[in-house]
């Protein structure tokens, strides 16, 4: 083959984001030129309009390019980033536990995406969430269970694909035991072989059972399978999901920009290793540019001709990717669902300890709480952006925010004699949220804590609330809960 063969080989295998609402010129001509995928972020969304225009003119560049998205619902929406999603967090289906709801929910998302002219969601997250000091996954993850998290995730995966969008099943092998952020180090998982194979596995069999058009790798180590290359990078690993699970769909890279990816040895060369290993394509990042892209392809041909990357295996990779799109194409092809509003969230997703108000005029006090950097940042938990439904609901009620304990006295001291409720992600896992509630619960022990992150830590004295998510749809449940009460 030709070098500019070879090039379009590669590019087929490359899905970059970038920057603003608009297509740059330069990545019009990479798609042109053979790209084979665009992920979008929150910063190339404003609103449906602006979005449908961005996606027809990727199209228009590349008719058969793949325009994906991170939209998981609940914490993770580029969709609602503005103003927070509509939809649940997987947690939340969990905690519900009917796959029926989850099967809707799927399916409203993927109404809204095909409608925005996106292909690819990388959804659902099949991470089984057996560790609860996790910081990326979290409420992202149906649940701590793995037969949970099974059927949910193809419940979502049927719900989503029915409505004409393609489904990639993530984190593979499962990023839910773990106490580290793959965006910032490598974080390493200590399950042997027959723990991988009864809890992480399975969600992600049933996942290729319900006909995931794709998987996601993640960027962890397995030391039990592999101790020296992260999971997007081993064979050994990747094996598991093409010969255990008999999976022959697109595998999809997680970020390659993320530092237990290229940390140490930079985006081109974690490409290199992420096709010899076995994945299809690669999500680049988010901000990409024109010469970040070129060096990536330079440096990945050079790998071809060097012999370090076999000419066969980035074929088969750009032929896998063709596949995906065609596969999307055979989804649109079949009968699909009714689109369908977001049905409102119900209290009984949430977790409480005992009964709950009614409440008048509360002050909600948000602990300042870290961002999960999947989710970005977004609006959270209940606030102003919430401000209709807090009048509707909660007339009189006031908003405020914390961000040390000096603060958190501050507001103890000016609202004595009204109703609190505390809000925040990760209340007993974050120091400072930690010790902000044990203040809390000395000096006002009537107040609400409402946990919207990942539900209690053992031996933990328990929060009131737990609505397993903050989104918009959880924080309007939350307002009409402590408005009408509940025994």
């Amino acid at each position: 083959m030709t070098g500019q063969e070879l090039r379009r080989a590669i590019r087929a295998t490359l899905m970059p984001g970038f920057a603003g609402p608009e297509l740059p010129d330069w990545l019009a001509a990479e798609l042109e030129a053979g790209l084979g995928a665009v992920c979008l972020f929150g910063t190339n969304v404003v609103d449906p309009a602006q979005l449908l225009r961005l996606t027809a003119a990727i199209h228009r560049a590349a008719p058969g390019a793949l325009v994906a998205i991170d939209e998981e619902g609940g914490d993770v929406t580029r969709l609602h980033h503005l103003a927070g999603s509509p939809h649940p967090s997987a947690a939340y289906l969990g905690s519900l536990d009917d796959v029926d709801f989850t099967a809707a929910v799927g399916a409203g998302i993927g109404a809204e995406l095909l409608a925005a002219g996106v292909d690819l969601n990388l959804a659902p997250d099949a991470d089984v969430n057996s560790n609860p000091r996790n910081p990326v996954i979290g409420v992202r993850s149906f649940g701590a269970e793995p037969g949970l998290v099974a059927r949910h995730v193809a419940a979502y995966i049927r719900g989503l694909q029915g409505a004409g969008v393609g489904a990639v099943a993530k984190h593979f092998p499962g990023h839910g035991d773990t106490a580290a952020d793959s965006h910032l180090e490598l974080p390493a998982i200590e399950a042997d072989a027959a723990v991988l194979a009864a809890r992480e596995l399975v969600p992600f069999g049933a996942a290729v059972a319900a006909g995931t058009l794709g998987v996601m790798t993640s960027h962890i180590l397995v030391r039990s399978i592999d101790p020296t290359a992260p999971a997007t990078m081993s064979p050994p690993v990747l094996r598991l999901l093409r010969e255990g699970l008999g999976f022959t769909g697109a595998v999809v890279s997680d970020a390659l920009d993320m530092a237990g990816a290229s940390g140490g040895r930079g985006i081109a060369e974690a490409a290199v290793l992420a096709l010899g290993a076995g994945v299809d394509l690669l999500c680049i990042g988010t901000d990409n540019t024109a010469a970040q892209l070129a060096g990536i392809i330079e440096h990945v041909l050079a790998a071809v001709q060097a012999g370090r990357l076999p000419q066969e295996r980035l074929l088969d990779a750009a032929a896998r990717v063709a596949a995906l799109s065609a596969g999307v194409e055979a989804l649109r092809a079949q009968p699909l669902a009714e689109p369908v509003e977001p049905a409102p969230l119900s209290p009984a997703g949430f977790w409480l300890r005992g009964p709950i108000g009614p409440l008048a005029a509360p002050v909600f006090l948000s602990l300042a709480s870290p961002d999960n950097i999947a989710a970005g940042d977004t609006v959270w938990g209940v606030g102003e952006h919430v401000a209709g439904e807090l009048a509707a609901w909660l007339p009189g009620a006031t908003c405020t925010a914390a961000a040390d304990l000096g603060a958190v006295a501050a507001v103890l001291a000016a609202h004595p004699g009204r109703p609190l409720v505390v809000q925040g992600r990760g209340l007993a896992r974050v120091d400072f949220l930690a010790r902000a509630v044990a203040l809390i619960r000395q000096s006002r022990p009537d107040a609400v804590l409402v946990e919207l992150g990942w539900p209690q830590l053992p031996g933990v004295p328990p929060v009131d609330i737990a609505t397993y998510g903050s989104s918009r749809g959880a924080a309007i449940c939350l307002i009409k809960l402590l408005a009408e009460g509940a025994r």
